[in-house]
């Protein structure tokens, strides 16, 4: 059930139909994520109490927050105002995100679930059955986070991370091209730490290149899980035959996404926060491909292919600290990735598909 309502064309107007006089708990859960002090306050407990377990490493003692967010649990609300639907990234189809910009601020509605968000400098509103789609809130809350670091020039990856003997390997790839699957199988060794997902910064402090990861746990598909005895007690036994008698490439394609709680897996202790950034690997391999698996080191600065599957957008609620908002229409600034990147080995693995093979090359050379 949704609420209509009057269109929204100011900030406090914005606040008042998100949060809908809602009485908000006296509860306030902190997270400290590496100098960035978050408090999330909502009107239910069940919410923070769902979220105090899920950033369950980052919570600490009240203190004074650098940010707040506020989660509200309701019924969807729709604004009766015009949406802009917020451009897709290459390879991407479908509609997900749609904007409208407001003096000050920014409202962006989830188009499949009708989650309605408020960005602005003084508020950040997540608003709608939160319950439902927790995962939009948690994405929410590390935006803000997102938004921290990019204001101090920590440059977005769309890559996962991994840290072992305290230093970072990222790995990029198409969407759907298995870097989640490979990062979870890595995780096997007990001396490799979990980063980050799919959303890796760096940037230059000193003489090295930081590698930094949010605090979001790996989103993997049926297809990641059934093919690795580590997951496999996620899913049912008979549903998980049923999965793997379904064809490879159906198999793959499935989208049904499940959260990995790393600590609970792997065991406390497995998930770092920040490492020098010591290698970089994009997947550029093929599922029906014929040709034995490669591993070679190559120049990105001539690779324009490799280096798009690094680079991210910021995404619609990236606000810039002169209040501004990013533009689906912005260009990405590719040199300013070559320029952090020159120094960092890139490898490119082709060929066939072989998660053993690659998980073993990556743990004896690319960690070394």
């Amino acid at each position: 059930m949704s609420v209509p309502v009057n269109p929204i064309n100011d900030l406090n107007t914005a606040v008042e139909r998100l949060t809908g006089g809602a009485t908000l708990c006296d509860e306030l859960l902190i997270l400290d994520c590496e100098g960035c002090r978050l408090a999330i306050r909502s009107n239910s407990e069940q919410l923070l109490s769902h979220l105090r377990d899920y950033f369950s490493h980052l919570v600490c003692e009240p203190a004074k927050p650098d940010l707040q967010i506020i989660a509200i649990e309701r019924e969807v609300v729709e604004p009766a105002d015009e949406f802009t639907d917020w451009k897709r990234e290459p390879g991407k189809s479908g509609r997900k995100d749609a904007y409208r910009d407001i003096p000050g601020a920014r409202l962006v509605r989830k188009v499949r679930t009708g989650m309605l968000f408020l960005q602005s400098e003084t508020q950040r509103i997540a608003s709608g059955p939160c319950l439902e789609y927790d995962n939009q809130v948690i994405n929410f809350i590390n935006a803000q986070y997102m938004n921290w670091l990019q204001q101090r020039s920590w440059l977005i990856c769309h890559a996962s991370g991994l840290v072992r003997n305290g230093l970072t390997l990222g790995m990029a790839g198409l969407s759907g091209g298995g870097k989640s699957t490979l990062m979870l199988q890595l995780l096997d060794y007990p001396d490799v730490n979990y980063l980050t997902n799919d959303r890796l910064f760096i940037r230059r402090e000193g003489g090295e290149v930081q590698a930094r990861g949010i605090p979001k746990l790996p989103r993997i598909n049926p297809g990641t899980i059934v093919t690795n005895p580590t997951l496999e007690r996620m899913i049912p036994a008979a549903e998980r035959q049923t999965l793997l008698a379904l064809p490879k490439q159906q198999l793959w394609d499935l989208e049904d996404k499940y959260d990995v709680n790393v600590q609970a897996v792997y065991g406390a202790g497995r998930i770092s926060t920040q490492a020098p950034l010591h290698a970089f690997l994009v997947l550029n391999w093929q599922r029906e491909g014929n040709e034995p698996l490669q591993l070679k080191q190559i120049e990105l600065a001539q690779r324009p292919d490799l280096l798009s599957a690094i680079m991210k957008s910021p995404g619609p609620f990236y606000q810039y600290a002169d209040g501004s908002f990013f533009q689906d229409t912005t260009t990405l600034d590719d040199q300013a990735y070559l320029h952090l990147l020159k120094d960092i080995p890139v490898y490119e693995a082709s060929g066939c598909i072989d998660f053993t093979g690659l998980k073993q090359r990556c743990y004896s050379e690319l960690f070394q």
